[in-house]
């Protein structure tokens, strides 16, 4: 019965978690563009990337140190619920005279607060199932894949609701309805078993003293090798997170698409992606024991190449559009067969007084500097093979994404071995 309990909250809180997020991720290109704001898009998914390069490890230190990680979770939430609700009521009350600075602003701070919770979700969810005696590598990934459908219905819903006549996904409205969901969960995840501190003792070093013993997983070359193609991944996870909308968007001025379903609704055509994750995930658990991390990422890395090719030779007409729904269903391999293994991969390899900082670590890596190179590079590709070229080519742009994915999967399978798995 306790075990069903957890089992539960825990399903719940994977829910909001990425409804949280599902809310506006793939469709504020879309609504940026709407007002004007086209060549700040990169700004703004950049700056997911940027924050996340300090704040998930700050915020994973002060949860292994000072903060319980429940109540760390619950306070970024908090913040971020109520930065995202100032950043909707901006633009409502601007109108038309909508300015970047201040939009900017108001959306980084929340995006700040909100990118440490992904990591910190995992910490949260790994101590609950340990406590009622629950392997995190079996029991985790079906919760997760609750995560995934909340992250769906988010989208779904801001694709299909209208407000006033204009749907979510074109208006600000998205934006107030991520902000009231962070706040639900900021109540909610106080009600998640508490999550213990690691207080330092008398003799201790610099480094532990600061909370910085998740740096010295570097030490350790292979794991060095890990975090580093992590970030690699991670920029391939932001190419189309930015790019996928837009790009579909894009054969609006192609009388022969643009009365097509993927591109009148080319966010529901995106969630495809998502409800391919939901039955990889279930996969995770298999993969993970049968062959290990290596070749799990390894799996993730070649789905990437067919992930941008898919998109490169497809469009929105019959057959063509069949390949983007390829495209999506690669998709949930390529995520999930990194992400959550890796996820997992670092909490059964490290010990227990630095893991909600080495989740942390990784995050800084994939959604912090990899999401920002991603952001950032894939904006210069996107520039040079379409919005400063003679003849513009998003087929180019994606051929060039995916060549890319083909180099890091190829030196990754030469560098890298399994290190030993480290005791708790």
């Amino acid at each position: 019965m306790k075990n069903s309990s957890i089992t539960i909250k825990l399903i719940i809180l994977n829910f909001l978690e990425f409804a949280v997020w599902g809310a506006y991720l793939t469709s504020l290109g879309r609504y940026l563009g709407n007002i004007g704001m086209g060549p700040n898009i990169k700004w703004f998914f950049a700056m997911q990337g940027i924050v996340s390069i300090f704040m998930p490890a700050l915020m994973g230190i002060v949860a292994d140190r000072h903060i319980q990680a429940q109540k760390v979770f619950s306070m970024c939430h908090g913040l971020a619920g109520v930065f995202m609700i100032a950043a909707a009521l901006y633009c409502r009350q601007s109108g038309a005279a909508i300015e970047f600075g201040p939009l900017f602003l108001l959306y980084s701070i929340s995006v700040a607060f909100f990118m440490p919770t992904i990591a910190i979700a995992n910490s949260v969810a790994y101590n609950a199932l340990e406590t009622v005696g629950m392997d995190p590598v079996k029991s985790y990934p079906p919760i997760r894949v609750f995560g995934t459908i909340g992250f769906i219905c988010s989208m779904l819903a801001t694709n299909f609701v209208k407000i006033g006549g204009t749907a979510m996904q074109d208006s600000h409205a998205q934006l107030f309805s991520s902000g009231i969901l962070s706040i639900i969960l900021c109540v909610y995840a106080l009600s998640m078993p508490e999550c213990s501190t690691s207080k330092v003792g008398e003799g201790a070093s610099l480094v532990e003293s600061l909370g910085l013993k998740a740096f010295t997983l570097f030490k350790d070359s292979q794991f060095a090798i890990f975090f580093l193609f992590s970030m690699f991944l991670g920029a391939s996870l932001q190419i189309t997170n930015g790019s996928a909308n837009t790009f579909l968007g894009s054969f609006g001025a192609d009388p022969q698409f643009a009365d097509t379903f993927a591109v009148k609704n080319s966010n529901a055509l995106i969630s495809l992606s998502q409800a391919s994750e939901t039955l990889c995930i279930l996969l995770i658990p298999f993969f993970m024991k049968r062959f290990g991390i290596k070749k799990v990422m390894l799996i993730a890395m070649f789905a990437w190449v067919f992930r941008f090719g898919f998109f490169g030779l497809g469009n929105p007409g019959m057959p063509g559009v069949l390949l983007f729904v390829l495209s999506c269903i690669v998709y949930g391999v390529a995520f999930d067969f990194f992400n959550i293994s890796g996820s997992l991969y670092v909490n059964e390899n490290t010990s227990k007084d630095i893991q909600n900082s080495a989740q942390g670590l990784f995050m800084l890596m994939t959604n912090g500097l990899g999401a920002s190179i991603g952001t950032l590079a894939a904006g210069a590709v996107v520039d040079a093979c379409v919005y400063n070229a003679t003849v513009p080519s998003w087929s180019k742009a994606w051929y060039i994404f995916a060549a890319y994915s083909l180099v890091v999967g190829i030196l990754f399978a030469i560098l890298f071995k399994e290190p030993a798995k480290a005791s708790k």
